[in-house]
């Protein structure tokens, strides 16, 4: 008598309510699920291309009652063309180079981080982290993960990008660089610098996580063109733009991910 061998089954939790990040007075709320064990990056790679994100060991995605504002976003590479803007950012920075560490934490990443976050967003839960919250954040990972690091001749650190490898390409974990820097445009030349690098692995997509139409801090995402956003469980070209899903079907959706 054989016995087939199943992967143990995932569970799923939502978060209680909180303020939500990016629309000033709604409230987001979560669903998540541990990325843990042998089967971590096949997990993974599933949910992302069912619109979740990671964070440390967890994956989740958003499901806010009444709001349907966060709408998952991604590069299609084999046709990505920059725009003239961009192709000036990428002139801009020819000088930086480029280096893709392991995921560990340095007090010199830190140090960049902790004034990107003073500067770009004070009055969020991330300027308030320590060394050691900062180190979880990069280093608490169960699936490929890589930390590129942005610096000029003098070798200065000036920006750096957390990205996960996923099955279909590259995804933008989190980026922060030198506030002062504002002609270099770091968090534009980031992802250009993904889209190059997704491009040379052959790898079709670059996820950049959500894109809130109504957040200008999250607006850029929708400039890199062409995009595709996922809609009813489908990847669809961004310019068929249409009612995104409501939060039951987006739970509906879930559960056909996971299975």
């Amino acid at each position: 008598m054989t016995h087939e061998h199943r992967p143990p089954p995932q569970f799923f939790y939502t978060t209680s309510s909180l303020p939500c990040p990016y629309v000033h007075g709604r409230t987001e709320r979560k669903i998540v699920t541990d990325l843990a064990g042998l089967n971590a990056e096949v997990f993974h790679d599933r949910l992302s291309r069912g619109g979740f994100r990671r964070s440390h060991n967890i994956a989740y995605a958003p499901v806010c009652p009444d709001c349907r504002s966060c709408i998952p976003i991604r590069i299609r590479i084999a046709d990505f063309m920059p725009s003239r803007t961009q192709r000036r950012v990428a002139l801009i920075n020819t000088d930086l180079h480029t280096y893709e560490m392991p995921p560990r934490a340095t007090g010199e990443q830190f140090m960049l981080f902790q004034r990107y976050q003073r500067v770009r967003h004070a009055d969020g839960d991330m300027a308030t982290m320590s060394f050691y919250d900062y180190r979880a954040m990069v280093e608490d990972t169960p699936i490929e993960t890589w930390i590129v690091e942005f610096r000029p001749p003098s070798e200065q650190l000036v920006c750096a990008c957390l990205i996960d490898r996923v099955g279909d390409g590259l995804s933008a974990v989190y980026s922060f660089f030198a506030p002062e820097l504002t002609d270099r445009s770091l968090g534009t030349y980031a992802i250009l610098w993904l889209a190059e690098r997704a491009r040379q692995l052959n790898l079709p997509y670059v996820y950049l996580g959500y894109w809130v139409p109504e957040s200008p801090k999250m607006a850029y995402k929708a400039r890199f063109r062409p995009a595709e956003i996922l809609i009813d469980g489908r990847w669809v070209d961004a310019v068929t733009l249409h009612n995104p899903p409501s939060s039951t079907e987006r739970l509906r959706h879930i559960t056909r991910v996971s299975s």
